[in-house]
Order: structure tokens, then C-alpha cells, then sequence
């Protein structure tokens, strides 16, 4: 054990450890801006609050359910979908309740809150989430599991520095995070002004998509992907955490490099990408895969995909069918701006550059993201100190 340094478990360091509302919190429910903030999973990032999507408690409810009333300094830990994602309450969030997350009030004379939240929050804390979920379908993390999370404590002077350290890190990559949506913003601006504001002719995508059926019959590609309305094609045992190279995948269909791929049934959401990351691999036969025709450039159908307006017509057509599917004769009937060819690889090339700017900032938030995390867990376990003339000032 390192000198000062000590093992405690959440419960012997926290004054109060609970949950927030869990039965029918809906109840209590008032209209957006009145009544009493409510915490939800949605509204804790790691370290951060994401300030969007609250609901609102009446007053008469906040006073039903006092207890998961938070103060200042109070940890939020994520139950269910991210379990185990931790922040601190700050000043201006005094006051508010919380629904179906865990809170902790550390008992600041053995833990700083800003401390626990990072611990939490690390691959050591992550670590003992990961085995203390329950449910299936649902990832879910009980009270009970963070009461026993056992943290290794510094002494409060070295927990503030690690603190301070940590949370320099944390505003770098907040305002990268700003700077990257700033600039989807001027993207999506300047598409639907490239794309939108000119007199181009409309036509039906059925005259420029054509559908690919190739099968995986000798089973050839092992290769298994998904699409997703984040990230677009992925491994499916990324997606699934599961590998799926045991099956029989000789009915999955292939895409290959440059086409496009959608699920019916998630098209809707976005669920709908071109293959850039592979030559080739195999999907589902529940996917649709198709090759853009000429007349139609490839990048700007990708750029036309993103646009509010190609959203909505996509949306339309789902609910317009009796599983709110999209088949791709329903995708063939919507309308798309068909500028001349000349002048999509014109717009493609503005918009491909303003993307190539969002993606190297992805890339610099995740490698900054990925030195956090080493850093945190060498600063955590006591690996790397803090010197100990900085950490008693």
C-alpha cells in the first residue's frame, strides 16, 4: 500500500448513498420550465452535465420524494444504458431531484466529490460496474453494487491536485467538443444551401439506385458488419460484443466498397451508410444494399442523406407503411435535387472538406480521450504521483 494512502468502500465514505425516483416518476411530471428540475440518465456525462431534455417535477411531487433532493457537491451515477457514468452537482444544479440514478454525498473530511466522480468514472471503477450488473437486455447497476465499490483514497491534498489535473483535461475536451459542433452546425448550414437553395430539377432515387443481392454463399467473407445512425458501418461484434464468425453466413448479403447499406427498419433513425472502412463484408439479410447509378454522384447522396429535408421524406415514408419500414421501392419514390453532374462533384468537394475538419477533430478527441483514460488510471491507483510539494499547497 502506498504511504497515505488507503482502501474505503463508497458506503464508509459517503454520508448518503441512495437512488432517485423510481415508482412512476411520470406522475410527478409539469410542464417543461415549471416546477423542480429532475436529473435523468440523459442529462449525466462523464464529468460533465449535459444541460438538455430535463423534466420537471411539480412542487408538491419534489416534496414527496425530499430524499433524492441534491445539494451541492452531491455525486450522479448512471444506473441503466452507461451504468456506472459519473458527475458532480454543481452550485447552480443545487436544489434539484433526480429519477432512477444513484447519488452519493461524500463526506468530504475522506473523499472529494470531484475525486469520487473521476474514480468512478475510470477503467478501475468501470471494472467493478461491469461485474456487479444485472438485467439482460438492459445493462443495470444497483445501488447496492456502488456502495461496495471499493476506492483507493489519497490524501486530500493529492485528491485535490489529481483533481485539478483531471479537470484540465476535461476542458480541453469540452471546448473541442464545442468547436466540432460549431462546425457540424456551419456544415449542415452550408449543405442545405448548396444542396437546396438553386433551381435543380427533382427526380425519384429509382432512376440512379440499383439494388445489390450478392450472397455469401461459399461463405468466402467472414467479415460481419452492422450499420448504425452514429458511427455507419461497424463490426457486428463491436455492436453486439459478441462475435458471429460461428454462424451460418452463407445467406448474409455482401457489400462491397463504395455501396450503401440500410435496415429497413432503422432507416428511419439513420441507420443508413456507404462502405468506406473495408473492401468488402457481409450483412444480415434483413439489409438492403445498393449501388448509386450514374447521373447521381456518390458523395453527394451522402451529403443529401444528412440534410434535414432527406431525414424528414425518409421519416414520411416510414410511417407511411404498415411496420414503419422503408423497402427500397419505398426508398425509390422520394424525390432528390439532381443539379448537374458538374455541379454535385462541385458541392461534394466544398462539403467533403468541411467534413474532413469534423473528422480530424473526432480524431483528436479520441486520442486525447484515450491519454485521459491512461493518465486517470495511473494518477487513481497511485502509479504516477502527484509531487508531494504540489499536492500540500
Amino acid at each position: 500500500m502506498l504511504k497515505g494512502w488507503r482502501h474505503a468502500c463508497v458506503e464508509e465514505i459517503c454520508e448518503v448513498v441512495s437512488v432517485g425516483i423510481v415508482i412512476k416518476p411520470s406522475q410527478y411530471y409539469v410542464a417543461n420550465g415549471e416546477g423542480v428540475r429532475a436529473f435523468r440518465s440523459a442529462n449525466i456525462g462523464e464529468n460533465k452535465i449535459i444541460d438538455r431534455g430535463w423534466v420537471y417535477l411539480s412542487k408538491a411531487g419534489h416534496e414527496a420524494n425530499k430524499k433524492s433532493a441534491l445539494r451541492e457537491g452531491d455525486v450522479l451515477v448512471v444506473r441503466s444504458g452507461a451504468p456506472g457514468t459519473a458527475c458532480v452537482v454543481p452550485q447552480e444544479f443545487a436544489g434539484s431531484n433526480c429519477i432512477d440514478v444513484v447519488f452519493a454525498r461524500p463526506d468530504c473530511e475522506h473523499v472529494l466529490p470531484e475525486y469520487l466522480a473521476s474514480y468512478t468514472n475510470s477503467d478501475v471503477g468501470k471494472r467493478h460496474i461491469a461485474g456487479n450488473q444485472g438485467g439482460l437486455a438492459l445493462k443495470h447497476f444497483n445501488v447496492g453494487a456502488f456502495k461496495r465499490l471499493e476506492v483507493l483514497l489519497p490524501p486530500l491534498p493529492e485528491q485535490h491536485k489529481i483533481a485539478e489535473i483531471l479537470r484540465t483535461w476535461d476542458v480541453t475536451l469540452e471546448k473541442l467538443t464545442a468547436l466540432r459542433a460549431a462546425k457540424e452546425r456551419r456544415l449542415d448550414g452550408l449543405a442545405a444551401t448548396l444542396i437546396y437553395h438553386e433551381q435543380a430539377e427533382y427526380a425519384h432515387l429509382r432512376e440512379f439506385l440499383s439494388e445489390v443481392s450478392a450472397r455469401n454463399r461459399d461463405q468466402q467473407i467472414a467479415r460481419v458488419l452492422s450499420v448504425t445512425n452514429s458511427a455507419g458501418f461497424v463490426l457486428a461484434e463491436d455492436q453486439f460484443a459478441h462475435r458471429v464468425a460461428s454462424a451460418d453466413l452463407s445467406n448474409y448479403k455482401i457489400v462491397r466498397r463504395g455501396q450503401y447499406a440500410y435496415n429497413p427498419s432503422r432507416i428511419n433513425v439513420g441507420s443508413i451508410a456507404r462502405l468506406d472502412a473495408w473492401d468488402d463484408g457481409v450483412l444480415s439479410p434483413m439489409y438492403v444494399v445498393f449501388e448509386v447509378l450514374d447521373g447521381l454522384d456518390s458523395d453527394f447522396f451522402g451529403h443529401w442523406l444528412r440534410s434535414a429535408e432527406a431525414r424528414q421524406r425518409i421519416a414520411l415514408t416510414a410511417q407511411g407503411s404498415v411496420r414503419e419500414t422503408v423497402s427500397f421501392g419505398d426508398l425509390g419514390s422520394i424525390l432528390v435535387p439532381v443539379p448537374a453532374i458538374e455541379r454535385q462533384r462541385s458541392i461534394s468537394r466544398a462539403l467533403n472538406t468541411a467534413r474532413q475538419e469534423m473528422v480530424l477533430i473526432d480524431a483528436q478527441i479520441e486520442a486525447l480521450t484515450r491519454q485521459k483514460r491512461g493518465l486517470m488510471e495511473k494518477l487513481l491507483t497511485g502509479r504516477l504521483r502527484v509531487p508531494q510539494a504540489e499536492a500540500a499547497s
